[in-house]
């Protein structure tokens, strides 16, 4: 029997979905609006939340219901490696640490991987589905925005193991629709799943400072530059 999980994560979380569009940053990044530093530091964040929910779906590969949605061609953690030894450089390790947000949302992982691993479902559509679905338009934004070579810094977004990615997310929907759970199962990943679009919003949300401040900065340069061409054409006419 189907349980229209995919059917009810969609549905479900339609709202807060808008609401995470709607963060100051991500409506910046959609807009082309992107820098180096706020995006290496939302590169670390994904880095440890995919690094600790990749780790805990591989401990409960063998679990009746995690193990249907246990897709290895989704993990991202060695992708993150990639862009962050092209962001920081060699000794990267060195240099990453998790924010507030991010240290929340992995703890709120490993907690449901203890106690309830069936809502690492909710966990595993939130952020892999929407990889899927919108990585290759963040991609070229990225790309545009900070002046990226193909392949450079953007790895995250490629999935090698994954030729058909319309394909795949069918496959993992009718994964999700052929779960051996129950109603009220489904309404607690649902719930989940809402509560992870909300973690990600706080990374967001930490990142607008960072974004603010860099896009200012720009300004300031700009118009320092202007004034400088100003008073030199000026002197220059004299």
């Amino acid at each position: 029997m189907s349980s229209n999980l995919a059917t009810k994560l969609r549905e479900g979380t339609k709202k807060s979905h808008t609401m995470a569009e709607n963060v100051g940053f991500v409506k910046c990044f959609l807009k082309g609006v992107v820098e180096k530093t706020s995006y290496r530091k939302l590169v670390t964040n994904l880095y440890f939340v995919y690094s600790a929910m990749e780790e805990e779906m591989e401990k409960l590969r063998q679990h009746p219901i995690v193990s249907k949605i246990y897709f290895p061609e989704l993990n991202r953690k060695e992708s993150l490696e990639t862009d962050l030894f092209y962001y920081y450089g060699a000794n990267w390790r060195d240099q990453v640490a998790p924010s507030k947000a991010c240290e929340e949302y992995v703890q709120r992982i490993r907690e449901v991987a203890a106690n309830c691993p069936e809502l690492l479902v909710g966990h595993s559509y939130t952020r892999y589905l929407g990889d899927l679905s919108g990585g290759q338009i963040l991609k070229g934004i990225a790309q545009r925005a900070m002046n990226l070579t193909d392949g450079e810094g953007t790895a995250f977004y490629e999935f090698k193991d994954i030729p058909d990615e319309k394909a795949f997310k069918n496959t993992y929907r009718q994964a999700m629709d052929d779960l051996p759970i129950d109603d009220a199962t489904a309404d607690r990943i649902v719930d989940e799943a809402n509560d992870a679009f909300g973690m990600n919003m706080k990374l967001f949300q930490e990142l607008e400072g960072n974004l603010i401040k860099a896009i200012g900065q720009m300004l300031y340069n700009t118009l320092t530059r202007r004034r400088t061409r100003g008073s030199t054409e000026l002197a220059t006419a004299d």
